[in-house]
């Protein structure tokens, strides 16, 4: 059998970690993490991290891995997986790569550009000037230096503008010029199965998730991180909406309720993301030994 990296997709609260730990006992090997959120060891609660007995069960890699003051990038993941892969690949023909970001598959895909990293003083200073000025200030910048991208950009995005910001200004080049969309080639076979289920499920299945994070703690999570609340990491779901109530803004009850809604949209997103891709074999996640059959199908 030729290696083969198998990527369980699918939106938040759908059920990825039991699902992907059981087909990883099932072929004996090994699950690679690509949930953005996960990768910082400061937060557990909110990103719904494996538990210790989950972790127990299967080794996970790019769990807690980096800090929140670290700067990490899809492209330096794509650097740290190739790594990782070509190390497990001499002891397993398969690998599990399970999580919901969809930028970060794509980069373990090949599917993103080579754009190199950025000084953190440039980041930093238009993250400064987005909090101070607004977000029509730094448009304004990208307007000037990046006018292509300024066109195509979700101008409501200001991570996106910023992250733009410190390319065009650490290079001399706009950000545009390193986005070619080449897919780079990988000496593996991968295998996308995407986990769906009705929008009601789905979303009732968040709803409780939600509750759960409430009752583990998130509060006092998101309280021992509170000074660190202008780093881009916090800047999510479950650690905003709380960071709201601490200040006042909101009610308990209403950063709780915010947190449901925000994650649905989440979710949201995430399908409409991966629906572009033809490549995904959809499944529910009660699927568990159809989704074993089709690997070992394609396997073969």
């Amino acid at each position: 059998m030729n290696n083969t990296l198998v990527i369980i997709l699918g939106p938040t609260g759908i059920g990825k970690t039991d699902l992907s730990i059981d087909i990883a006992l099932h072929f004996d090997t090994e699950i690679i993490s690509c949930d953005s959120r996960q990768f910082y060891r400061e937060m557990s609660i909110g990103t719904a991290v494996p538990s210790t007995e989950q972790l127990k069960k299967v080794k996970h890699h790019f769990i807690g891995n980096i800090s929140i003051n670290d700067y990490y990038s899809a492209s330096r993941f794509e650097q740290d997986f190739i790594r990782l892969s070509k190390d497990l690949f001499m002891s397993h023909d398969l690998l599990i790569m399970t999580g919901g970001s969809g930028l970060y598959i794509d980069a373990a895909c090949g599917k993103i550009d080579d754009i190199p990293d950025v000084d953190s003083t440039v980041r930093d200073k238009y993250l400064r000037k987005y909090i101070d000025e607004g977000l029509e200030s730094i448009r304004t910048d990208l307007r000037l230096l990046d006018s292509d991208y300024y066109n195509q950009v979700d101008l409501k995005n200001h991570k996106r503008i910023i992250r733009a910001l410190e390319i065009c200004e650490t290079t001399g080049k706009p950000y545009s010029y390193f986005l070619q969309k080449k897919v780079k080639e990988r000496d593996f076979n991968i295998l996308k199965i995407g986990l769906e289920m009705e929008r009601q499920e789905l979303y009732h299945r968040i709803n409780i998730r939600v509750d759960d994070m409430i009752s583990d703690g998130l509060e006092d999570e998101v309280k021992s991180l509170i000074e660190h609340r202008d780093k881009n990491a916090l800047n999510t779901v479950g650690y905003k909406e709380i960071i709201s109530f601490i200040d006042g803004d909101i009610s308990r009850k209403k950063a709780i309720e915010l947190i449901k809604r925000n994650s649905r949209r989440y979710a949201k997103r995430q399908i409409t993301w991966w629906f572009r891709d033809k490549n995904i074999e959809w499944f529910h996640p009660r699927q568990k030994e159809d989704i074993i059959y089709y690997i070992e199908e394609k396997t073969k």
